[in-house]
């Protein structure tokens, strides 16, 4: 396996704020991998109502985003997104991830909306508004966590044995250019 970089340290760990715009441009260019995978299985499945097969659709959505995920950051690193805001995945030693570590961090990525949506739950609320807010709260309070710790990273990659590092803070300087 090829060395991905550096071990990360604090210094070159991406900012808690750039890794949130990495994640929304993320669900921006994911709501197209999302539409073509609904379209096929309603195909597949003659979905023909929205609620009918509900629960096949959430599975097999899950399972390809898990796909999009794991593919990239075992082969590379790094998404669409991670490239354009120079962020990429690896383990604490430097590696890329393999395919199980990368998967197991997608699936602990969860970890973001899973608390929020079972406080959600619990608590009764069904205007989407009050889900939104619950939801957007949770998501602040996670993220959040990356500041409490040292090497800035989030639960779920120091679950995984996973850091995320700016690939920045590892390029040469441009040389100058003589005037």
């Amino acid at each position: 396996m090829t060395a991905a970089g550096p071990v990360p340290t604090p210094a070159n760990a991406p900012g808690v704020r750039r890794r949130l715009a990495c994640m929304l441009y993320e669900s921006v260019l994911l709501f197209g991998v999302i539409m073509v995978v609904g379209l096929l299985h309603s195909t597949i499945t003659q979905q023909r109502d929205a609620l009918q097969g509900s629960s096949g659709l959430q599975a097999t959505v899950f399972l390809a985003l898990g796909i999009y995920f794991a593919g990239f950051w075992s082969a590379s690193g790094q998404t669409l997104a991670m490239k354009t805001w120079h962020i990429r995945l690896q383990t604490t030693t430097g590696t890329l991830p393999r395919w199980p570590r990368a998967a197991a961090r997608y699936v602990a990525s969860w970890l973001w909306f899973l608390p929020a949506l079972a406080s959600a739950h619990a608590a009764g609320v069904h205007s989407s508004a009050g889900f939104a807010v619950i939801v957007a709260a949770g998501m602040l309070a996670y993220s959040a966590l990356a500041w409490l710790r040292p090497d800035r990273q989030w639960p779920h990659d120091v679950l995984c044995g996973t850091r995320l590092v700016d690939t920045r803070s590892t390029r040469a300087a441009p040389a100058q250019s003589a005037a």
